[in-house]
């Protein structure tokens, strides 16, 4: 499958759950088991659960087959693996304490995301804020 149209079905996945701080790179350089890793937050288990079962879903769609997710368990920090890409789908303060960008970072792919997929998940007890009013 061509790598662009496998990246931006994940990203399209992640944008349907309301992921945030939508993350792409090109690893290419780096190793040979895959061509894209994909960070992105989650505000809760529940919602990490649910971006991974939906780039999990999308994938079975375009008939990947070998997908597999860890992770799920605690939620915290959920990985998809589709083979090409790996996707990692992570609350805020795991994300901001394991730093995966400093690691696979180097060389990020220009992707056109949703204003709320690159706005940063609130970390520790921090609240969102959703632009209304009271």
């Amino acid at each position: 499958m061509d790598i662009q149209k496998l990246q931006r079905a994940v990203i399209d996945a992640l944008e349907d759950v309301k992921a945030q701080d939508i993350k792409v790179f090109n690893t290419t350089h780096l190793t040979s088991l895959f061509d894209r890793v994909v960070i992105a937050s989650a505000t809760s288990n529940r919602q990490t659960r649910a971006l991974a079962s939906s780039v999990a879903d999308r994938g079975r769609a375009l008939n990947l087959s070998g997908i597999t997710i860890e992770g799920e368990d605690t939620g915290e920090w959920v990985v998809v693996d589709l083979g090409d890409v790996v996707v990692h789908i992570m609350q805020p303060a795991i994300r901001q304490y394991y730093n995966l960008e400093e690691i696979w970072g180097d060389k990020p792919v220009r992707v056109k995301l949703l204003p709320e997929s690159t706005r940063p998940a609130p970390i520790g007890g921090e609240t969102a804020y959703d632009g209304t009013d009271y």
